[in-house]
């Protein structure tokens, strides 16, 4: 079975949201928190797939592209990997959560998204499902919590794989400093499996943060760049991956490009001497 693949916010989610688009639930709970911030900086993945490809676990991503009015790439991507960054540390993921132990059985096996699109009244219904969706300008897009690709809720399964390519050119120099998700300039990625990889690399990110300083990315809205490296700057973020200070996405190869090919690196440019 060939397993697809994905990757100024506001979030949103069945349990409602405030006029930023920040949760109304509390977000005060340390412990959940904490829960979520060490499943993101100790997991590990990688485990064997089952015998039966229905048991196989992925997080579906919806990314909303409406005919009339599509988005910028770089907004659309900017969005997506924010969504599954906040849907990770969201407060529900954690403690006894109800989130908490899809999130733990999907991060103990192999770490796939599922980007599909999603228009008018496709995308609203796909509200009504568990996940986060995030906003970057006027793009949007939904992570939802992971779960057996057998049994992905129908408002979601029966929304399209492809046709996600958007225009639009990636900035090829962050606004400032902060988490910046660099994209291999030697790969072509169609939108939809570029999103997996930006969600993927916006879980490492969480790995450049201390504890206090990814709770205060979560209670901000997890605010990120997506830039397209240069091939000199690949290499310098290459060497930053081997060195700790940064993190490469390496991808399984389901789709479009080989096994084992960086595609995105996170960085955290507040470390930089440039933006210092």
């Amino acid at each position: 079975m060939t397993m697809p693949e994905e990757a100024d916010a506001a979030v949103s989610s069945p349990d409602g949201v405030d006029a930023q688009g920040v949760h109304s639930a509390a977000l005060t709970d340390d412990h959940r928190f904490g829960d979520d911030y060490r499943r993101l900086t100790r997991y590990v993945g990688g485990a064997d797939d089952p015998e039966e490809p229905a048991d196989v676990l992925a997080m579906q991503m919806v990314l909303r592209i409406e005919k009339a009015s599509p988005p910028d790439r770089t907004e659309l991507l900017t969005a997506a990997a924010r969504a599954v960054a906040l849907l990770c540390l969201d407060d529900r993921a954690g403690g006894d959560g109800p989130w908490a132990a899809p999130m733990d059985a999907w991060c103990d096996a192999r770490i796939r998204k599922i980007s599909r699109r999603a228009r008018a009244g496709q995308w609203a219904a796909a509200q009504e499902v568990w996940g986060v969706t995030a906003q970057s300008g006027d793009a949007q897009a939904r992570a939802f919590v992971p779960g057996r690709v057998g049994e992905v809720d129908k408002r979601i399964s029966r929304l399209q794989i492809g046709g996600t390519d958007v225009d639009g050119e990636l900035p090829t120099a962050p606004e400032g400093p902060g988490i910046c998700l660099w994209v291999n300039p030697t790969l072509e990625m169609t939108v939809g499996k570029l999103a997996a990889q930006v969600g993927h690399a916006s879980m490492l990110a969480v790995r450049l943060l201390d504890a206090a300083a990814a709770r205060r990315w979560r209670d901000a809205g997890c605010p990120l760049q997506v830039c397209q490296a240069d091939e000199a700057g690949w290499q310098r973020l290459l060497g930053a991956d081997a060195t700790g200070q940064a993190i490469a996405v390496r991808d399984a190869g389901f789709t479009e490009i080989a096994p084992g090919s960086v595609t995105v690196i996170a960085e955290n440019i507040a470390a930089r001497e440039d933006f210092a």
